[in-house]
């Protein structure tokens, strides 16, 4: 695993132990991260401050985002997708989608690469959480 979705893991651990959803985000251009965030729906009681989106408020502004690259422990949901697709960011890498298929198909049609890794680590993570907080995991997802 790289060191780019290892940092992802670290934020979505770390948005656990904060009592939330533990879904994490890094951004990443020439090998630097630019931004890293968690979800933190529960924490803020912000709805849209999913870990993509917190990403990409903690990396500011940063001009074009051509030649970024966006981590996510779990395939992003249509919010997050239009977030890639709105600033141009033409590569996602993805922990895993078997717990939350998310918005492949819409990002796939708008010309942006998909990688899904499929780890363990990640499908464990979100499995045990959504076992646990079925409620909290029906709301972030809009059921």
């Amino acid at each position: 695993m790289d060191e780019f979705m290892e940092a992802a893991i670290q934020e979505a651990k770390q948005g656990r132990e904060e009592g939330g959803i533990p879904i994490g985000s890094v951004l990443v251009k020439d090998g630097k991260i630019l931004g890293r965030g968690h979800n933190k729906r529960v924490q803020d009681g912000d709805p849209v401050t999913h870990a993509e989106i917190d990403c990409l408020r903690n990396a500011g502004r940063v001009g074009s985002y051509r030649g970024t690259t966006l981590y996510s422990t779990l395939m992003p949901c249509y919010l997050c997708a239009g977030a890639v697709v709105q600033f141009g960011i033409k590569k996602v890498i993805v922990g895993e989608s078997q717990t939350f298929p998310g918005a492949k198909e819409f990002m796939v049609s708008h010309g942006v690469e998909v990688i899904d890794l499929n780890l363990d680590d990640c499908e464990q993570m979100m499995s045990e959480f959504i076992e646990t907080n079925p409620e909290l995991w029906n709301e972030d997802i809009g059921n």
